[in-house]
């Protein structure tokens, strides 16, 4: 991890680093300045960090490594992010997009979607072994994370996906996934309603089984019967059936 100095060279060299880029004509800083020199030493060592990495056969063992090793890149991150929002440019950087990768696999979902959202402004690459754009890479990744263990990703977060990736072109199979878990998690929150908390959403358990069924729909609508949705969206229907039957009638 840097000293204190490295860590505010790095952070001032990644603010430069974005300051003659134009999100229209995306590079990675140019090697011949101090941003893109800082820049090329830290690829080496994020480099060496995958290398490392691949060599850890479970995945799972992989996450507190990559926690430990984000740190050697967070000055640079934190000041590619200050640039990206006080001058409004930034470069390719596929620093940034890893670290933004490994924050998903270490589960700190916040400080990825703030990786993914700059990622997204900008109009950065995915890295190649993806094989894919970033906003799919975002979908998916988060789509993931939500379907094989909910309690890893808020309904919160998942809307900010959806927010982030926007409109974004992507693989149908994609935007299913995704509206997948959002339909799930809605659901979830639905089952877990207590109308006497103090902090409970308006429009009650209704207004959760409302944007369960509309995202679920959505999901089977985007990705058939191979996504999996038609016996959520059985007992979405079920519950919301149930709930009107039990509504106090209206005046």
């Amino acid at each position: 991890m840097p000293n204190p100095f490295r860590r505010h060279q790095q952070h001032v060299r990644g603010l430069m680093s974005g300051a003659a880029v134009r999100a229209a004509s995306l590079s990675a800083p140019a090697p011949d300045t101090a941003e893109g020199q800082e820049y090329a030493a830290l690829l080496v060592a994020l480099h060496d960090n995958l290398r490392t990495l691949s060599d850890i056969k479970s995945v799972e063992a992989r996450a507190p490594y990559k926690a430990e090793m984000a740190k050697t890149f967070a000055p640079w991150i934190e000041g590619v992010l200050a640039a990206g929002e006080a001058q409004g440019t930034a470069a390719e950087d596929e620093i940034l997009i890893w670290n933004m990768v490994w924050a998903f696999d270490y589960r700190d979902i916040d400080y990825a979607l703030r990786l993914a959202a700059h990622g997204l402004r900008f109009g950065l690459s995915a890295p190649e072994r993806f094989n894919s754009t970033l906003p799919c890479v975002v979908a998916e990744t988060a789509a993931k994370i939500a379907l094989d263990n909910p309690a890893a990703i808020t309904l919160q977060q998942l809307l900010r996906v959806v927010e982030i990736v926007g409109d974004a072109d992507m693989f149908d199979q994609a935007k299913a996934k995704l509206a997948k878990a959002v339909g799930r998690a809605f659901a979830a929150e639905a089952e877990a309603f207590d109308p006497m908390a103090e902090n409970a959403a308006a429009g009650g358990k209704a207004a959760y089984l409302a944007g369960a069924l509309e995202w679920l729909t959505r999901a089977r609508d985007l990705g058939g019967k191979n996504i999996g949705v038609v016996k959520d969206i059985e007992a979405i229907n079920r519950a919301m059936r149930a709930l009107s039957d039990t509504s106090p009638p209206p005046g």
